[in-house]
């Protein structure tokens, strides 16, 4: 006979996976353990393994579901009955907002390449880069010359948005001067003006 889930599977597994994102934003991929992990989640060794049989299984679970939130919330603020401008705006609040409070998953997500196998590095690069096609198909609309065969810049450019955007936990401040909302604003303006200018 199968062995049923207890019904607190979902919140037990996501606990853990918050406490695992903390350890590895704090000790790096290489140096923490599942050990250390236990200990931070307050669950046994034999528990943790329960719910991810390796370190590695670990790590993918944390980014696959920070990915699969943050697809969900550009989804959810994609709306096409907006101008394009408006569409992006909208995108790129939607992205800062899900950031919050998820620097350490943020951090795993950017650090962890080395600790996955093959198979896992792909699914998480699929999912990265249908996040990132629906903000290429908007800034397409905004300047479809970004596309332009002989000198393509619409990567370029959607890459360039997404450093802004990813690397922000470095230097924000919940609380300080700039809210995520002003932050937004100033990122998407930045994008707005400067593909203008982009030949």
């Amino acid at each position: 006979m199968a062995r049923t889930r207890a019904q607190d599977f979902e919140e037990k597994s996501r606990s853990i996976l918050d406490c695992a994102a903390a350890v590895f934003a704090e000790q790096g991929m290489d140096k923490a353990s599942m050990s250390q992990i236990a200990t931070h989640a307050q669950v046994s060794k034999a528990l943790l393994y329960h719910y991810y049989p390796s370190k590695d299984a670990l790590i993918f679970a944390i980014i696959a579901t920070h990915l699969e939130e943050l697809d969900a919330a550009v989804e959810a603020a994609h709306d096409a009955s907006l101008p394009p401008a408006q569409r992006l705006r909208k995108l790129v609040g939607a992205v800062l907002e899900t950031y919050r409070g998820a620097d350490d998953q943020h951090k795993v997500q950017l650090n962890a390449s080395s600790a996955l196998n093959e198979a896992q590095k792909a699914e998480i690069l699929e999912m990265e880069r249908r996040i990132v096609r629906r903000f290429a198909a908007v800034l397409d609309q905004i300047n479809p010359s970004l596309a332009d065969k002989e000198r393509p810049l619409l990567t370029p450019v959607t890459m360039s948005l997404f450093g802004m955007m990813n690397w922000m936990y470095m230097w924000f401040k919940e609380g300080g001067r700039i809210s995520r909302d002003d932050y937004a604003d100033i990122a998407t303006t930045l994008i707005l003006e400067g593909i203008k200018a982009v030949r």
